[in-house]
């Protein structure tokens, strides 16, 4: 490990200054010597290298749904070309070009910040070491060899000795005991987030080897990260649990206000979207606006959750427009899985309310022909009854030649009964 973060050393100058930086503005109100303005000044340093990486985050979480979206595509082609390696990989390039999707952009936020975790690994050695670092000077190297963070110094690992643990003047126990506090909650954070991003934030519909490799991961890493947190001075695990914390925070907040298409998390999204929309009568929040605006645009390609997200406005009165607006539907409609619509049809009715309502029929338009008096409306009844004897009077005419069955025989030609058969 002090190999690797040698190599890193190029950079330790930067980082040694903004830690000094952070710990005069800290030491300014908890003190110089104590463990809160050093703590402090590392945890700021995760923040603002974390804020620098924001930009690299989004691409990160474009990319991870462009691969999720990808892995059908890619199984396809593994398939079609599992005996020409080459024909394969042509292909894979092939398909990121046209969809604009790189395999890298999910490892970008962990590659740049690698270095600032390795240089801090280097500092924090050098002070353990009694050596100066950067910009750490001697009065600076006494005064972070002095700070202890709930009786661990910055620089003690759990792996140290007794004698170098007394001589940063602290105690084996609190040394080990806050290390392995602070490992398993670094382990932790980390399961808790890969597991909010596995059951929340996955289309659930697409079965793909990615959600098994993620899910290998959920597990993997937790205990990778707990075998070397032994090796980590307490400053790097401060580090590293604070980094693990923004990254938890920064999923939930992915998860609650951009899930990913197709999985639970968008469908609680939806659900909420959908209450506020209907009990305020409309959408005010533009980036909400974009999402029913995606949801329009997407006509027959929308997912279950998003169509059962236009149903639900249908059913409240309200139809989703183009702009990613609502408006008040006069008509209540329903959205059909092609995209266009069709009114809701009437409740069936038994055969008693029908025959209730078209013996209601003729009374009441009687009344309204009389009361207006045209001849056009007492020749349009004269008519029906000329047509509804003539079709009586023909009707014996048809059954003439056939025989009516009596009750309880057959309709239809009856068979000629047996001769030994009684009458």
């Amino acid at each position: 490990m002090d190999t690797i973060a040698s190599l890193f050393s190029f950079i330790t100058t930067p980082v040694s200054w903004i830690i000094v930086q952070f710990h005069k503005l800290y030491g300014a109100i908890f003190g110089p010597d104590t463990g809160w303005a050093w703590g402090l000044s590392i945890v700021s340093l995760v923040v603002l290298i974390r804020i620098c990486l924001i930009p690299l985050f989004v691409k990160q979480i474009k990319s991870m749904r462009n691969m999720q979206a990808l892995q059908p595509k890619m199984k396809a082609i593994q398939e079609r070309y599992k005996n020409d390696r080459q024909r394969q990989s042509e292909e894979m390039m092939k398909l990121y070009k046209e969809t604009g999707t790189n395999p890298l952009s999910s490892c970008l936020p962990i590659l740049a910040q690698s270095p600032f975790f390795f240089a801090l690994y280097y500092v924090l050695s050098k002070i353990a070491s009694g050596d100066v670092v950067g910009v750490i000077n001697e009065p600076l190297l006494a005064s972070a060899r002095q700070a202890h963070i709930f009786g661990a110094p910055l620089a003690a690992k759990f792996t140290d000795s007794t004698e170098k643990v007394e001589a940063l003047q602290a105690s084996l126990t609190d040394v080990r005991v806050v290390t392995a506090i602070m490992i398993i909650l670094m382990s932790a954070s980390q399961f808790y987030t890969q597991r909010q991003l596995m059951q929340k934030n996955v289309d659930l519909t697409v079965k793909t080897p990615y959600m098994q490799q993620q899910k290998m991961l959920m597990y993997i890493f937790p205990v990778i990260f707990a075998v070397m947190g032994i090796n980590f001075p307490v400053g790097v695990l401060v580090y590293w649990l604070t980094t693990n914390v923004w990254t938890m925070g920064q999923q939930m907040y992915v998860i609650n206000q951009n899930p990913t298409p197709g999985s639970k998390a968008q469908d609680q999204y939806l659900t909420r979207l959908l209450k506020t929309a209907t009990h305020r009568g409309e959408i005010s929040s533009r980036r909400r606006r974009k999402v029913v605006q995606a949801l329009v645009a997407k006509g027959s390609d929308r997912n279950d959750n998003e169509r059962k997200f236009i149903t639900g406005l249908a059913k409240a009165g309200f139809a989703a427009q183009a702009d990613g607006s609502i408006a008040k539907s006069e008509t209540v409609e329903t959205e059909t899985e092609g995209g266009t619509t069709r009114r809701q049809q009437p409740k069936r009715q038994s055969k008693s309310q029908r025959q209730s309502t078209s013996a209601q029929q003729p009374a009441g338009k009687e009344e309204t022909e009389d009361e207006s008096g045209s001849d056009d409306a007492e020749s349009k009844p004269s008519l029906r009854k000329d047509s509804s004897q003539s079709a009586k009077s023909k009707q014996p005419r048809a059954n003439s030649g056939r025989q009516q069955p009596k009750s309880g025989q057959r309709k239809g030609p009856q068979r000629p009964k047996h001769p030994s058969s009684k009458k």
